[in-house]
C-alpha cells in the first residue's frame, strides 16, 4: 500500500467513524418544502401532523406550502405512517420527528400520540432548546400512552405544562356550532394579530382555561349554526371546572388562541402559541392562517410583517373532519402537489 493509499484509507475510516457516532435521523414519513425567497430564507420549520380527527394530514401541508412560497422557509411536514402510507390511526410512528434535531420553529396537530422513546427524544430536546411551539386544535391532548417506564412519561400532561391547556370537553355543539373570532381588548395591539380582522372556523369552541401567565388574544363566540353571519348562541352550560356551575356559553366566552412562555427545566424558555381551532377546514379562513404566520416570525424574533401573505397555494379543498374521515391509500409525497 502506497503513502497516498494509506492516507485516503485514514480518512474514509476516520469519516465512516464520525458518521457511525452520529444519530440516526430518519427521513421516511416526511415531505420537503424548500424555502424560496423571503424573510424566512435559512430558517427551517417542521411540522407535525397526527391526528385521527382534524385532517392534519391536509391541513399542515397547505400551511407548509405557504410558509415556504410566501415567506422563504424551508419547511418539512412529518406524518404518522404505515408501510409508507399516512396513517392517522397510526399513533406510535412518527419517524419525521427526526426532523426536530434541525427545526428552529415547530407546528403541530397532534392528538393522544405516543411515540418510542428514540422518536420522542427528538421532540423532548427540541422543547429543552427552548424553541418555539405552536399547537393547534387537539394537540393540547397531543400525547398520551407514554408508558411510565419511558423516560418521557410526563409528556403525556405536554399540553397543560407545555401549551397552558390539556383536553377538558366541547363547550359548543361539535359539528352543528362554528367558532367567530372576538379580539381581547388588550391584545389588539399584539404583533401576532397584526393584518388580522376577523376569524372563523366551523370547528366548535373548546372549553379551556389558560393559566394566569398565558396572554389571551381571542376568545370564541359560539355561533347557532355553521356559518359565519349565524347568531351568537345564548344557552347555558355547566363548567368541567373550578365551582363547576352554570354559566352562559358566551358569558364568557372561552379563550381559543393565546400565548405564554414556557420555562424548560433546563432554564430556557420556549414562546407558546395555543389554538384550539386550526382543522383542516378552519384553514380556508385568512385570518386564522395569518395568526398562525405571524406567530411563526414571533417566534422566531422576527419582524411580523403588517399584513402577512396568506394565500392558498394550489387547489385547497380539504375533507371535512370526523374519526377515519382520512382519504386513503396516500403516500407523504403526493401530499406535494
Amino acid at each position: 500500500m502506497t503513502l497516498s493509499q494509506s492516507a485516503i484509507l485514514v480518512v474514509l475510516l476516520t469519516l465512516g467513524m464520525f458518521a457511525a457516532a452520529l444519530p440516526v435521523r430518519a427521513t421516511e414519513g416526511c415531505i420537503v418544502f424548500e424555502g424560496k425567497e423571503g424573510p424566512g430564507k435559512g430558517k427551517h420549520i417542521v411540522l407535525l401532523a397526527g391526528d385521527e380527527e382534524y385532517r392534519s394530514e391536509e391541513a399542515l401541508p397547505q400551511l407548509a406550502k405557504i410558509l415556504s412560497e410566501r415567506h422563504g422557509f424551508k419547511c418539512t411536514v412529518s406524518f404518522a405512517v404505515t408501510d409508507g402510507v399516512i396513517d392517522p390511526n397510526n399513533s406510535a410512528n412518527m419517524p419525521g420527528f427526526a426532523e426536530l434535531a434541525t427545526a428552529d420553529a415547530c407546528i403541530m396537530l397532534m392528538r393522544f400520540r405516543h411515540p418510542p422513546d428514540n422518536l420522542m427524544k427528538y421532540f423532548v430536546d427540541y422543547i429543552n432548546a427552548g424553541k418555539p411551539i405552536i399547537g393547534l386544535r387537539t394537540s393540547t391532548h397531543g400525547f398520551a400512552g407514554i408508558p411510565g417506564t419511558s423516560p418521557y412519561k410526563n409528556f403525556n400532561s405536554f399540553g397543560k405544562t407545555v401549551l397552558g391547556e390539556e383536553w377538558v370537553n366541547h363547550w359548543g355543539g361539535h359539528k352543528h356550532e362554528a367558532t367567530k373570532g372576538i379580539f381581547e381588548d388588550t391584545a389588539k395591539d399584539d404583533p401576532i394579530l397584526k393584518g388580522v380582522t376577523e376569524i372563523f372556523g366551523d370547528t366548535d369552541v373548546y372549553e379551556a382555561y389558560p393559566p394566569s401567565d398565558a396572554k389571551i388574544l381571542v376568545r370564541g363566540q359560539v355561533l347557532k349554526g355553521m356559518k359565519p353571519d349565524d347568531a351568537p348562541a345564548d344557552y347555558k352550560k355547566k363548567r368541567s371546572r373550578g365551582d363547576k356551575g352554570e354559566q352562559g356559553v358566551n358569558d364568557p366566552m372561552m379563550p381559543v388562541i393565546w400565548t405564554r412562555i414556557n420555562k424548560t427545566e433546563g432554564g430556557k424558555e420556549n414562546k407558546v402559541l395555543c389554538t384550539t381551532m386550526g382543522s383542516a377546514t378552519d384553514l380556508q379562513d385568512e385570518g386564522l392562517r395569518r395568526v398562525i404566520v405571524n406567530a411563526i416570525y414571533w417566534g422566531l424574533g422576527m419582524d411580523v410583517p403588517a399584513k402577512a401573505d396568506v394565500t392558498l397555494v394550489g387547489e385547497y379543498k380539504p375533507t371535512m373532519y370526523g374519526f377515519n374521515g382520512f382519504i386513503k391509500g396516500v403516500k407523504p409525497e403526493d401530499r406535494l402537489k
